[in-house]
């Protein structure tokens, strides 16, 4: 026979407490921080080989004074994906393509708009520059083009435009409702 127990059993209810609060408020502010940090790396050399502001781009071989932005990178590209990336080196699609999805990417993950496309844009450049250097310096497979894509991916899973960004105001607007794809 079965027994019916004497009090209901009841889930206890489970509140939000001030430190669970900071910590989700913490926590959207550090992805928030680290997507301005990433799109601060992908800005950066943009604007460096646009305009040869001397850090890895030297002003004669900027892009406005007809350098090549992908030569330098690809021409000394290593391992088994070598020989493709030393062939389109410095070609023109590849330069507007390289250059233009620096700035995209950039612009996507500072103002906090796009967040999802940037960041899997992103991390296909990022994969595509680990395997024109394999294999990395520092260990058999992982270096920081790996891990900078793994946290591009995490920046568009927990909505990290949100915080610090447009995120909020672009995700309501007509296009993107229409298009879930571009938040």
């Amino acid at each position: 026979m079965t027994q019916i127990p004497l009090t209901p059993t009841v889930e206890p209810v489970r509140e939000t407490t001030t430190a669970q609060f900071s910590s989700n408020v913490a926590a959207r502010y550090l992805w928030a921080l680290t997507r301005l940090c990433l799109g601060w790396t992908f800005l950066w050399p943009f604007l460096d080989k646009t305009f040869g502001l001397g850090h890895e781009t030297t002003p004669a071989h900027a892009w406005i004074n007809g350098g090549s932005p992908s030569m330098g990178f690809l021409s000394g590209a290593t391992g088994p994906f070598a020989g493709l990336y030393q062939a389109i080196a410095g070609a023109g699609w590849v330069n507007w393509t390289f250059m233009l999805g620096l700035l995209g990417i950039a612009l996507a993950l500072l103002l906090g708009i796009g967040t999802r496309i940037a960041a899997v844009a992103g991390a296909i450049l990022l994969v595509l520059m680990w395997s024109a250097s394999l294999p990395p310096q520092d260990n058999i497979f992982m270096d920081n083009h790996i891990i900078y894509a793994i946290v591009l991916l995490g920046l568009a899973v927990v909505g990290a435009g949100n915080t610090l960004g447009l995120g909020r105001w672009w995700t309501q607007t007509s296009l993107v409702r229409r298009f879930p794809w571009l938040a």
